[in-house]
């Protein structure tokens, strides 16, 4: 199960799900950083997102309880949407539209309200962690939409019964097994993440 020569087989098989998903992503945040229609909406989940930053701030060690909900609210988050992908890859597709969106609408509102230089400022703060995280939820999301694919061609072969009818029995397993090493490295990458993003990333943009 865990054989690197197994889990990189099945990163190529996914490679298309992975290469869409990066698509997704990148067509959100552009859409998030151009069209104002969703600008309420995302300013309200930055909102959100500031408020748990400054109830963190209030902590004896801030440092830590940051590194900690990071890694926590990422990690739960990613191995979360590969298992609820079985509802026809649907919310993988949203989560990941809708964090590109939200990075996108934050460059584009530091750029509006502070200027170029301080987007570049933001820019350089996600770089550390992101060029980790970013991937790391892609790929989640990736395999939350294979799982749903699967499990559509599953109800398809029940309803139109034929030669494949079993099949779809064997994929699902297969899938499930090789999911396993793909959660504890999404964990492991995510760990590093939360690390360098609450220490790395706060180091940077305080420059």
């Amino acid at each position: 199960m865990f054989r690197w020569s197994e889990i990189k087989a099945h990163f190529k098989i996914m490679n298309p799900y992975i290469a869409f998903g990066f698509i997704l992503f990148f067509a959100g945040l552009v859409v998030g950083g151009t069209n104002s229609a969703f600008s309420d909406y995302l300013e309200q989940q930055l909102k959100v997102l500031g408020n748990v930053a400054e109830s963190l701030e209030q902590t004896e060690n801030p440092t830590l309880a940051f590194m900690v909900f990071i890694f926590l609210n990422n990690a739960i988050k990613s191995i979360f949407i590969i298992y609820i992908g079985a509802i026809f890859g649907i919310i993988p597709i949203f989560f990941l539209v809708l964090n590109g969106m939200v990075v996108g609408f934050l460059l584009q509102h530091v750029a509006q309200t502070q200027g170029t230089g301080d987007m570049l400022t933001v820019v350089l703060g996600l770089l550390p962690h992101g060029i980790i995280e970013i991937p790391a939820i892609v790929v989640a999301c990736a395999y939350g939409m294979k799982f749903g694919v699967l499990l559509l061609k599953a109800i398809g072969r029940l309803v139109i019964p034929g030669k494949e009818a079993g099949k779809s029995g064997r994929e699902i397993e297969y899938f499930m097994i090789r999911s396993v090493p793909v959660v504890v490295i999404l964990t492991v990458a995510l760990l590093v993440a939360a690390v360098i993003e609450s220490t790395v990333s706060v180091w940077v943009s305080s420059l």
